[in-house]
């Protein structure tokens, strides 16, 4: 058994991970990787939100990405029986970018892997996670690479960012129900060789069926484009066993999109994820923390996905180094409370979605101008900033003016 060590071992090559890397490295902590899958991989969580930038930025990213040619993301539009809400990030409440990208996960998790690589970090990719046996100072962690040699890995620290995979959340038994329950989601992607010109053709776009079921559109720069459902378990059981003739059924729900993509064939088998929230009884313990989709995933709604993944990554990263200089770190204010917060305002806005609430403002004929600010810097991804409304008061503040707008109906 080959035996390896590091200060820092991070689980998955994602967005998360490769914030964290790049940051660390960036501050001479010697850390390495181990992917379990083989780069370019297909990855759902193809919008980002412009928060995602900074992060990026300061792990050293944002040129690489720069370079690649994404299509950019400037803001996003909501259609529901014909009513419009659009939201452009440059129009938002507070400072911060006005603008990310949209983009196939499989590449653009490449040019995150690609550069963390170029700066000196060891991936190891084809590499699964066997065991994790935590030490009283150090974690040793046994990984079977490319499924025949066995690495011997002692770290002083692991940051589990493997997503979906989950790996500490499940060795550990740190799994709990998640704050979102109830949703499934199904996806593919089409090659849109007759992509509307201008911002029809590159405007990610989501269109509501009805309050609990809405659509996703979502263009890349290279001509392809994600198409994919959210919606309640009982609406999927509706439909047919079979993914591309279920996708297909539900395509011819649409109203704005109805026949659209008639003539394009699946590029690959449409992927349905029941049950796609997750969540965990704790993001962090003794020399380790869990950041990304291997903590907490809400909903797609809001992309606010990679969102979290970059913010908790980076996190995560500050909070290893100072630890590792020898300081004094509070996980758990610094940490867990810290993402519980921006956690807990993306979960009223998911829940008040899925209410009707927030769709009452988000298509108010006549929205105030203060307001749709204050809504897209959520929608931008900036959930930490208590100068906004929103966010201070998130847990009544879509509640009492949905209830306004009620009022103003009846009284009309």
């Amino acid at each position: 058994m080959e035996k390896l060590q590091a200060q820092v071992l991070i689980i998955g090559a994602g967005p998360s991970g490769m914030v964290a890397a790049g940051y660390l490295e960036n501050n001479g902590i010697d850390c390495l990787v181990v992917e379990k899958n083989s780069f370019p991989r297909f990855s759902i969580g193809e919008s980002l939100l412009p928060k995602s930038m900074e992060n990026f930025k300061e792990a050293g990213l944002l040129e690489a990405l720069k370079a690649a040619g994404f299509q950019k993301k400037y803001g996003a539009r909501f259609i529901k029986a014909g009513r419009v809400g659009k939201f452009d990030f440059s129009e938002k409440f507070g400072e911060g970018w006005n603008w990310t990208w949209q983009a196939p996960r499989a590449d653009f998790d490449m040019v995150l892997a690609d550069e963390v690589q170029r700066k000196g970090v060891k991936i190891y990719f084809n590499a699964e996670v066997q065991q994790v046996d935590f030490k009283e100072k150090t974690v040793l962690t046994k990984i079977l690479a490319n499924q025949e040699k066995e690495i011997e890995i002692k770290a002083n620290f692991i940051i589990d960012a493997s997503g979906n995979g989950r790996v500490l959340a499940n060795q550990l038994n740190l799994n709990s129900s998640p704050k979102i329950t109830g949703n499934s989601s199904i996806f593919t992607h089409i090659k849109e060789t007759n992509r509307p010109k201008g911002k029809e053709g590159e405007l990610i776009t989501f269109e509501v069926l009805d309050t609990k079921t809405w659509f996703w559109y979502i263009p890349f720069s290279n001509g392809n484009t994600s198409l994919g459902f959210v919606g309640n378990n009982n609406w999927f059981s509706s439909f047919s066993d079979n993914n591309s003739e279920a996708f297909t059924a539900m395509l011819k729900k649409l109203d704005y999109y109805k026949t659209r993509f008639n003539d394009y064939p699946f590029l690959f088998e449409p992927i349905k994820l029941p049950n796609i929230a997750k969540g965990v009884k704790k993001i962090y313990g003794k020399n380790y923390a869990l950041t990304g989709n291997s903590a907490e995933f809400l909903d797609p709604i809001f992309s606010s996905g990679v969102a979290f993944a970059t913010e908790s990554g980076l996190k995560a990263a500050k909070l290893v180094k100072l630890e590792m200089a020898g300081e004094k770190v509070n996980w758990e204010q610094d940490y867990a409370r810290y993402m519980e917060n921006g956690i807990s305002v993306f979960s009223t806005y998911v829940k008040e979605w899925y209410t009707g609430n927030l769709q009452k403002l988000f298509f108010h004929e006549t929205p105030r101008t203060e307001i749709k600010e204050q809504i897209c810097a959520v929608l931008a991804g900036y959930v930490w900033n208590k100068e906004n409304p929103f966010v201070r008061n998130h847990k009544r503040i879509i509640q009492n003016i949905a209830f306004l707008i009620d009022s103003e109906s009846v009284n009309m």
